[in-house]
């Protein structure tokens, strides 16, 4: 990652912190849940935390937060770690998992009891909706809020030894039930459940909720800045409770930043589980999931996805970024780096009749006009050759200029020829074009000076082999799907037409050595990736052009 030359206002809130002594030395942290895979929306978390760790000689942590049984999984920390190394934001100061603080956050909690700053609560949920007020009116103390500290260690230690059923009570913390801020109105701290823990089993049938683990794990972790998207903002003064009446010697600080909100794209994990468990999408890496690891078998880079972000911008205010960014931004670096490549998507063949039967003869092709060191590649000219389907008309139209009857085009890098007639099937497909080609051109201009108008691209029929490509558009067609109209739903606006596949595309010899997640320009076709789940397969990575509004 390249460190950001521009300032935000979480640099100048560090570099205050440095200047005046309030910490040592910049640690930060990135916390994902292990219950899906990460997404676009992640990577502004991963940049950030990494990249200002980065820059200020700091340290930066990975942290599950699996405290919560009931949707985690190792396939997800497993996952989320894989993307994390594949970014370049590798985890300096260490991988923990808030399991790992579980007993710290039992004796915690045990302390807060001890102190008249928690108490064991036997309101259902409901009645705690009930008891908890609304925005403009205060809520209800909790009958069971002035138990003793005795009987609520003792409530407490049967909750942990499993004597009461899942949901019977919780530990809440004893806070203000009139607080204009609805996240200190006495919220639940720990919840009884039953769930088996993918890392401690069956060891613990309570767990500590989010908004109490996190600034503990936080503090134990030591980390200085703890910055989080926006929608936590009403949650820091909870933060900061949990610190100050703990005790901690040395105070993390929360910090926030706008979310990144992206067009045509859904951030929910849970709906893009929906997708796959549903069969909609090729698993959590399909090409057009906004899933990291989509977004890596697609082609994209960890360079783009970051200059995508960078771009984006880092602040408080809210925004939606046009996802044609971060199109622009995949294709301006593979612009300069992706070697070029020959691929005829729809072909028909064409015969020159007047090149030898056992004519071979190599030209070379640019591998990419914007590298001086990329060199060039021999390809295969034969008698017959296939050419685009879309290159080829049965007669003259206005600025066509490609071939038709008695009309002239270069073969890109090689001959002129000249179609001197085709032939159709019986519902009027062209199934062969017969044409001459100038063989005194052979990359050349004609001899004569006259104009050649149109270049299109070929293979030999001979030399080249078949394989399928896929080309995507947009998975949702609705360009804002961050706030639905009402009675709507994600499902509304897939789009049908997000995935084509062609079948029987043309290929140039080289490409037969093309590894998993290899690039590649396809020559007034696009970009492609060779993919890296099926064999002899290209994804489309990202139009040649801007493709706004397309879907």
């Amino acid at each position: 990652m390249e460190e950001n030359k521009t300032t935000n206002f979480l640099q100048e809130i560090i570099e205050k912190d440095l200047k005046e002594g309030v910490i040592d030395r910049l640690h930060t942290r990135f916390p994902p849940e292990p219950n899906g895979y990460l997404h676009i929306g992640s990577a502004k978390a991963i940049y950030i935390n990494a990249m200002l760790a980065k820059q200020y000689g700091g340290l930066f942590n990975l942290r599950y937060d699996d405290t919560n049984p009931m949707k985690e999984d190792d396939e997800y920390v497993q996952s989320i770690y894989r993307d994390l190394l594949w970014l370049g934001a590798e985890p300096t100061g260490g991988v923990y998992y808030g399991s790992d603080y579980f007993e710290s956050c039992y004796e915690f909690a045990v302390q807060l009891i001890r102190q008249g700053d928690a108490y064991v609560c036997d309101l259902s949920a409901d009645e705690m909706r009930e008891f908890r007020g609304t925005l403009t009116e205060p809520g209800k103390n909790s009958p069971y809020r002035d138990r003793s500290v005795e009987e609520n260690l003792e409530l407490f230690e049967k909750m942990k030894n499993g004597e009461f059923e899942d949901g019977a009570c919780t530990l809440r913390a004893k806070i203000d039930m009139a607080s204009p801020n609805m996240n200190m109105r006495d919220p639940a701290i720990y919840r009884i459940s039953r769930a088996h823990h993918h890392r401690q089993g069956d060891q613990w049938c309570i767990y500590p909720l989010y908004d109490f683990a996190h600034p503990i794990q936080d503090a134990l972790e030591g980390i200085t800045h703890s910055m989080c998207s926006i929608e936590f903002e009403n949650h820091r003064p909870l933060y900061d409770w949990v610190v100050d009446h703990i005790g901690f010697e040395k105070k993390p600080h929360q910090y926030e930043f706008a979310r990144l909100n992206v067009t045509h794209t859904v951030m929910s994990k849970r709906y893009l589980r929906q997708l796959v468990e549903s069969g909609t999408v090729d698993g959590w890496d399909d090409p057009r999931m906004p899933t990291l690891c989509g977004l890596r078998r697609r082609g994209y880079t960890p360079s783009a996805i970051f200059e995508f972000v960078k771009r984006a911008g880092i602040s408080k205010a809210y925004s939606i970024v046009d996802i044609g960014l971060l199109e622009h931004c995949i294709r301006d670096e593979l612009n300069f780096t992706a070697q070029r490549r020959i691929a005829v998507m729809d072909p028909v063949k064409v015969v020159i009749e007047n090149v030898p039967e056992d004519h071979v003869e190599y030209f070379p092709q640019n591998n990419n006009p914007n590298d001086e060191n990329a060199g060039t590649r021999a390809v295969p000219f034969t008698r017959e050759i296939y050419i685009e389907r879309g290159d080829f008309r049965t007669e003259k139209v206005p600025k066509f200029h490609r071939l038709y009857p008695e009309n002239e085009v270069r073969l890109m890098g090689a001959y002129v020829i000249k179609c001197t007639g085709f032939e159709t099937d019986g519902e009027g497909n062209v199934t062969l074009i017969r044409a001459t080609a100038d063989l005194e051109t052979g990359g050349k201009n004609p001899a004569d000076g006259r104009k050649i108008k149109g270049t299109i691209h070929w293979l030999s029929c001979e030399y080249c082999f078949e394989a399928d490509l896929y080309r995507f558009g947009r998975l949702f067609e609705e360009e804002n799907l961050v706030a639905l109209p009402e009675g709507k739903s994600y499902g509304d606006y897939l789009n049908p037409n997000s995935k084509e596949l062609l079948s029987g595309c043309k290929l140039e010899p080289s490409l037969r050595d093309a590894k998993p997640g290899d690039r590649f320009q396809f020559v007034r076709n696009g970009y492609f990736c060779k993919d890296t789940k099926y064999e002899n397969t290209f994804n489309s990575i990202v139009e040649l052009k801007d493709s706004k509004g397309k879907n």
